[in-house]
């Protein structure tokens, strides 16, 4: 479970690429600046009580976390997966003006009589601090960065594949595919050129997380300017149940709806897609219940996906190129989720 937390996570402690060092942090929304109010306190993150939670003390985290305005304040359990028993909770109640630049110069009351039902949240304006340009596709183009207040493109010899899938899971798309030196005339870029180096992982949520160093190489032109494709993000459904929590499933590409096969298929997948589709739990059936959906027709688009539970969507799992397979349609997978 503890893996399944860290993936989930929007973590800003450390030397960030592109912001300082803080001890909150938001937890299970759908990027790292909407979800769960989390602080650290002697290395241990613990929870925040709703008690007079409002929008003020929503926005310090906004401003904290360099996540733009505040949107809304959030109160109970809208974020999952649900806080782990044993979590503590740190802070009974914030009590902020709005307009202090972090939490901890907010009064405060420290914990001492709260249940992880009244957690606080807080939903801030995603600030967009990279991006894709000049590209055919939203999740194809030429990476540039926002740092300090203006765009930047990224040289080669400070980028990585690691980077690029960071990229392409910020940006909301499918697996990362390539990365290369960009571009042509027409599609290179302008202006100035980001001097800082990319130390990803590549299982970060943002360029945010990643550590930054100097990069003392400093004769890039706009020729070495960097490239990224990723795959186009997809939808899915559950279809032939009663409700869109349970059936088989499809997977929307190219504007086409089609079949994956279970080759490989396992309980975290079917944890990936239930979690995806806001659906609670996995109820993780027989094979026998499975089959009560019916075979699809048309496409099978996704063979030997294998998730590892930890991924926010069904995208982020490995898998065959698509429409690659070697199934029928007897072999369509289906999930059943505890609807919410």
């Amino acid at each position: 479970m503890a893996l399944l937390f860290s993936l989930i996570l929007a973590i800003c402690t450390g030397p960030g690429l592109l912001g300082s060092s803080s001890s909150v942090r938001l937890v299970g929304g759908d990027h790292r600046c909407e979800g769960r109010v989390e602080v650290q306190q002697a290395g241990e993150w613990g929870t925040v009580c709703d008690d007079g939670w409002d929008k003020n003390d929503a926005a310090v985290v906004c401003r904290e976390l360099g996540c733009g305005a505040v949107k809304r304040a959030v109160s109970g359990t809208s974020y999952g997966p649900l806080t782990q028993e044993n979590q503590k909770i740190f802070i009974q109640e914030f009590k902020c003006n709005g307009m202090e630049e972090s939490l901890s110069q907010c009064e405060r009351e420290d914990f001492f009589d709260c249940t992880h039902e009244e957690d606080a949240g807080a939903v801030c304006g995603f600030e967009e601090n990279v991006r894709l340009v000049d590209g055919p596709k939203r999740c194809q183009g030429r990476v540039e960065v926002k740092h300090q207040g203006q765009w930047k493109t990224v040289c080669k010899a400070s980028w990585s594949f690691a980077a690029t899938k960071v990229v392409c899971q910020q940006l909301g798309c499918g697996r990362a595919m390539l990365t290369r030196k960009c571009c042509n005339k027409a599609t290179q870029g302008q202006g100035p050129i980001w001097m800082r180096k990319a130390s990803c992982s590549g299982k970060e949520i943002s360029l945010q997380d990643c550590r930054s160093g100097v990069w003392e190489r400093n004769n890039c032109t706009h020729d070495e300017d960097m490239w990224v494709e990723c795959e186009d993000p997809f939808e899915l459904q559950l279809v032939g149940g009663d409700s869109h929590c349970a059936g088989r499933l499809e997977v929307l590409h190219k504007g086409e709806w089609g079949t994956v096969c279970d080759d490989g298929w396992g309980e975290e997948a079917d944890q990936v897609v239930c979690r995806q589709l806001g659906c609670g739990e996995s109820l993780s059936p027989s094979a026998k219940f499975r089959r009560r959906f019916g075979p699809g027709v048309g496409r099978i688009w996704l063979d030997d996906v294998a998730c590892s539970g930890e991924e926010r969507s069904l995208e982020q799992c490995p898998h065959r190129f698509w429409g690659q397979h070697n199934c029928n349609h007897a072999e369509d997978v289906a999930v059943v989720c505890a609807e919410q």
